[in-house]
C-alpha cells in the first residue's frame, strides 16, 4: 500500500513538472517572437534615422550653399547705381 501511494505521488509530481515545463516553453516561444519583432522594428527605425540624418545633412548643405558669400543677391549692386 505504501509503495502504491508513493508511486501515485511521484506520478503526480512528474505530471506537475511536465505541465510547468510546457508552460515555460510556451512563454519562451512567446518571448522569442516578441524579441524578434522588436529587433525588426529597431532595424527599421535605425534605417529611418539614417535617412533622416542624411536628409538633414543635404538640407544643411543646400542652405549653406544659398547663404554662401558671393553667391547671393545681397552682393549684387542694386539697379539704381
Amino acid at each position: 500500500m505504501i509503495e502504491n501511494d508513493t508511486l501515485t505521488r511521484l506520478e503526480a509530481r512528474l505530471e506537475a513538472l511536465e505541465s510547468r515545463l510546457a508552460y515555460q516553453e510556451h512563454w519562451l516561444d512567446t518571448l522569442d517572437q516578441a524579441l524578434a519583432g522588436q529587433a525588426q522594428r529597431l532595424e527599421r527605425l535605425e534605417r529611418i534615422n539614417e535617412l533622416m540624418q542624411q536628409r538633414l545633412r543635404d538640407q544643411r548643405q543646400t542652405l549653406d550653399a544659398l547663404d554662401a558669400p558671393g553667391t547671393g543677391e545681397a552682393d549684387e549692386r542694386p539697379p539704381h547705381y
